[in-house]
């Protein structure tokens, strides 16, 4: 029921927003709510709020028109309950959550709000009372969590999309056991107004979606600032750009020696065939030492950022504290341990941890990891639940502590049955460009949606813009071009080469006199009908074009340059005047080949 096939059918008329809503309630009843939905909205509200929409004079305004969705049931929806999957904590909301209302503005239908792991702890999906989700695939083996309802309703097929929270990998494990994208977005891309926290300085709101496509466009309906929360934020211009989406891209690994699967060979089998597809994809694997990050996952649970748990529900808990299951009581009490000091010392430590994160960022533009390293059947982490959760999360815990964005993609099945995920994760607002590339790997090896038969390949692939997020096609025709003397000038920019391509017709060159290093200048004749001349566009940060313009001098300028497509992007023009008693170069096609003249 992926998003843009469901809205072909509509178009098409093949079913119409109506039908599709009641036979989500009636597979529900079917199957019974338990264990995938805590509450539902009633069936015929929501037959009768389609309607409306549908004769709505603004529903061409409205990008979801007839999208059916789920929520954790750790988010506030107005008039329902807030249970967080503790019966004792459950109260009515009187205001529904920012990032659920944006939703419901652009005509996305609630169906209802889905099971987790008690208070958003846990990454099993197994510490609730209200029923244990499973594996789409097999049964006996754990969802994934804590948005393990979420999950496992967009895998059945019952919603399009789900909302999801991620504080320690609950957006991103979830996906991978149930063959899904987990969209992890930036630490205050979208807003938590309305969430009740796991750990409030952490959490962020997840997307579970079958296609990147799909988690994309719900992305830009719920992203964006808001003054509610202390936490939104939004990034500066060319933060987070990601110029590699154009280009080659360099990708890290971790070394062998610091890869952990618990003895899962069909998981290490499945990584290794990921990273080989993504360097087919035009990158290049760079091997590094992930025990930096580990320790970093480390502090999130064997820390003091266990105490913002306790922060978040110190009241209830006071009042009420044997309503906990016991491995969550366990985990939040605990916090109790730590103290002040603890706190400013595991600081201390993060922010070491950070500059060496800093520094690998500057080696690789993302990460290629696994989502998780194994899976459990139900039955394992019933008898060991701490030490097994804790082994999912190896290699997602240490995240959002380093302000880092992820997503989690399907990379096909195992030879037991089960599906793996991969996840690329990179620095902060560089979402958009996580989701391109991943939205490559998982289709070169991916080929069913979810827990369904239906083909990945019949849906559309994420729709690519003119330039990578944050950056500005630069051309540039002589002394900047790859191997010429100017050319740091670009890549100590950030900037990447996208392509050799020709101007339009109307341009000629000329070699200008008295310029060290030699430089051409390119001039716009309209009329002129030559054969274009040879240009590379580069895709240049959008914070980096101030320098690099102040450094270009007269009579040479920035301006816009058509291309031999019609397209147009800014680049090297010369005034004019410039050119009085230049060579002409025109005939030559281009800086290069007049350079070759003078050898």
């Amino acid at each position: 029921m992926d998003i843009c096939s469901l809205e072909e059918s509509y178009r098409q008329q093949a079913t119409s927003p109506v039908e599709v809503i009641r036979d989500i309630y009636s597979r529900i009843k079917q199957t019974g709510e338990r264990p995938i939905w805590i509450s539902l909205v009633n069936e015929e509200e929501n037959v009768a709020r389609v309607q409306e929409l549908e004769t709505s004079p603004d529903k061409a305004k409205m990008p979801l028109l007839g999208i059916p969705f789920a929520v954790k049931d750790n988010f506030d929806v107005a008039g329902m309950p807030t249970t967080a999957a503790c019966p004792e904590f459950a109260h009515e909301a009187q205001e529904t959550a920012e990032a659920v209302k944006r939703l419901l503005a652009a005509g996305a239908i609630l169906i209802g709000k889905t099971n987790l792991d008690q208070f958003a702890t846990g990454l099993v999906g197994t510490r609730t009372p209200y029923g244990i989700c499973s594996s789409v695939f097999d049964s006996e083996y754990v969802s994934g969590g804590s948005s393990s309802g979420s999950a496992v309703a967009v895998a059945n097929g019952l919603v399009s999309f789900a909302l999801g929270t991620d504080t320690a990998g609950s957006g991103r494990v979830p996906a991978a056991f149930n063959q899904l994208v987990g969209l992890k977005p930036t630490r205050g891309l979208v807003s938590t107004d309305g969430l009740l926290p796991a750990c409030r300085t952490l959490d962020c709101v997840s997307v579970f979606a079958e296609t990147c496509a799909d988690a994309s466009r719900v992305l830009k309906v719920i992203q964006g600032f808001d003054a509610k929360d202390a936490y939104s934020r939004e990034g500066r211009p060319g933060e987070g750009a990601t110029p590699w989406v154009a280009s080659k891209f360099k990708f890290g690994v971790p070394s062998e020696e610091s890869l952990e699967f618990f003895g899962d060979d069909n998981a290490r089998m499945a990584y290794t065939n990921a990273a080989e597809a993504l360097a087919g994809l035009g990158g290049e694997a760079v091997r590094f030492d992930y025990g930096e990050l580990r320790a970093a996952a480390a502090l999130l649970y064997g820390g003091p950022w266990v105490a913002e748990r306790l922060a978040a529900v110190k009241e209830f808990a006071a009042r009420h504290p044997d309503a906990f299951d016991a491995t969550v009581g366990g985990i939040i009490k605990g916090a109790e341990r730590f103290s002040a000091v603890d706190s400013f010392d595991a600081a201390y430590r993060l922010q070491e941890i950070r500059c060496k994160s800093d520094k690998l960022f500057e080696q690789v533009d993302f990460l290629l990891l696994p989502t998780a390293p194994t899976t459990y059947k139900i039955s394992e982490v019933l008898a060991a639940p701490v030490k097994l959760n804790s082994n999912l999360g190896y290699y997602t815990n240490f995240v959002n502590l380093l302000d880092l964005a992820a997503v989690a993609v399907p990379v096909g099945m195992q030879a037991n049955g089960l599906p793996f995920g991969v996840s690329l994760i990179g620095k902060a607002f560089t979402d958009d460009g996580l989701l391109a590339v991943a939205d490559w790997l998982h289709r070169k090896l991916a080929v069913t949606l979810g827990g369904s038969d239906r083909l990945l390949a019949g849906t559309p692939q994420l729709a690519s813009t003119a330039a990578p997020h944050g950056c500005i096609l630069m051309a540039v025709v002589g002394a900047h071009l790859a191997g010429q003397p100017l050319n740091w000038q670009m890549t100590s920019r950030r900037a990447r080469l996208v392509q050799t391509v020709r101007t339009h017709a109307d341009y000629r060159l000329y070699a200008l006199p008295n310029s060290t290093p030699p430089k051409p200048g390119l001039v716009y004749e309209p009329g002129f009908g030559g054969t274009g001349i040879e240009l590379e566009v580069w895709a240049m940060p959008e914070d980096t074009v101030g320098t690099f313009l102040n450094g270009i001098p007269a009579p040479l300028s920035l301006g816009t340059v058509r291309l031999e497509d019609g397209s147009s992007v800014k680049g090297f023009l010369c005034e004019p005047a410039g050119v009085v008693g230049a060579q002409e170069i025109t005939h030559l096609g281009g800086w290069r080949s007049y350079l070759k003249t003078l050898q």
